[in-house]
C-alpha cells in the first residue's frame, strides 16, 4: 500500500516538472524569435524599435493559486487551457506605431498561432492602462510528442511600461483599493504619458525628415578635392553636355 502511494507520488512530481519544462521550453523558443528580430533590426535597419524585452514563469504555486481564484478545476489539462499567461513576455517599443509592426511580424511567423487580441491602446481601461496583449501558441516539440504552449505577449511603450511599473506598486501598496483622489491622478498621468508618446513619435518623424531632406541635397553635389568644394551636378552634366 504504502509503495503504491509512493509511485502515485512520483507520478505526480514528474508530471507536474513535465507540465513546467513545456512552459519554460514555449518561453525559450518565443525568446530566441524575439532576439532574432532585435539583432536583424541591430544590424539592418535605421534604428530599433524594441527597448527592451522581459520573461517570465509563473511559479507552480502562483498557477495553483489563480485556478482557486477563478474556480478552476485542479488538473493540469483543465489549467493549460484556462490559464494562459503561464509564460509573459513584455515588448517594450521605442514609439505606438513600433507596437502594431512588431505585433504584425509576431504573428506572420508560419508556426505561431494567435489565440487572442486584446488592444488596451485603441480601447485603453478605465484607470488609462494601455497596451497591447496577444495570447499566442507556439509549439514545443519533445521526445514523443508536439505541445502547443500558450504564451501572453504584451507590448507597449516606454512611457506605457513607466506608468504601469508605478500604478502596480500603488496598487499593490494599497491591496488594489486606492482612494478616489489617487485614481484621479493615475488616469491623468496615463493621460499626460500619452501626450508624451505622441509628441516623442512627431519629433523623431521630423528628425527622420530633416536627415531624409539633407541626404537627398547631398546626392546632388558632387565633392572635389576631398570634400573642400562641391559643384551642383546639374550643373556639371550641363557644362558636359556644352562641351
Amino acid at each position: 500500500m504504502e509503495q503504491d502511494y509512493v509511485q502515485q507520488l512520483k507520478e505526480i512530481r514528474d508530471e507536474l516538472t513535465r507540465f513546467m519544462m513545456t512552459y519554460k521550453f514555449g518561453l525559450r523558443e518565443m525568446d530566441t524569435k524575439l532576439t532574432i528580430l532585435k539583432e536583424e533590426f541591430q544590424h539592418f535597419h535605421d534604428y530599433n524599435p524594441i527597448e527592451h524585452i522581459k520573461s517570465r514563469i509563473k511559479s507552480p504555486e502562483s498557477i495553483l493559486q489563480k485556478a482557486h481564484r477563478k474556480n478552476i478545476e485542479m488538473s493540469l489539462d483543465s489549467i493549460k487551457e484556462n490559464i494562459r499567461d503561464i509564460v509573459g513576455i513584455r515588448i517594450v517599443c521605442s514609439f505606438n506605431t513600433d507596437i502594431y509592426k512588431i505585433s504584425d511580424m509576431i504573428q506572420k511567423q508560419k508556426d505561431i498561432t494567435l489565440i487572442e487580441c486584446k488592444d488596451y491602446i485603441k480601447n485603453p481601461k478605465p484607470n488609462g492602462y494601455k497596451s497591447l496583449h496577444l495570447v499566442l501558441a507556439i509549439p514545443v516539440f519533445m521526445s514523443d510528442r508536439e505541445e502547443q504552449v500558450y504564451v501572453e505577449v504584451q507590448i507597449r511603450t516606454v512611457a506605457m511600461d513607466f506608468w504601469a511599473s508605478l500604478e502596480h506598486k500603488i496598487y499593490y501598496k494599497y491591496n488594489k483599493s486606492i482612494p478616489n483622489h489617487l485614481e484621479l491622478e493615475l488616469t491623468n498621468a496615463a493621460t499626460a504619458a500619452n501626450e508624451l508618446d505622441l509628441k516623442m513619435e512627431r519629433l523623431y518623424k521630423e528628425v527622420a525628415y530633416i536627415k531624409k531632406q539633407e541626404a537627398s541635397d547631398h546626392d546632388n553635389y558632387l565633392e572635389i578635392d576631398e570634400g573642400n568644394l562641391q559643384i551642383p551636378k546639374h550643373f556639371l552634366d550641363s557644362f558636359l553636355k556644352k562641351k
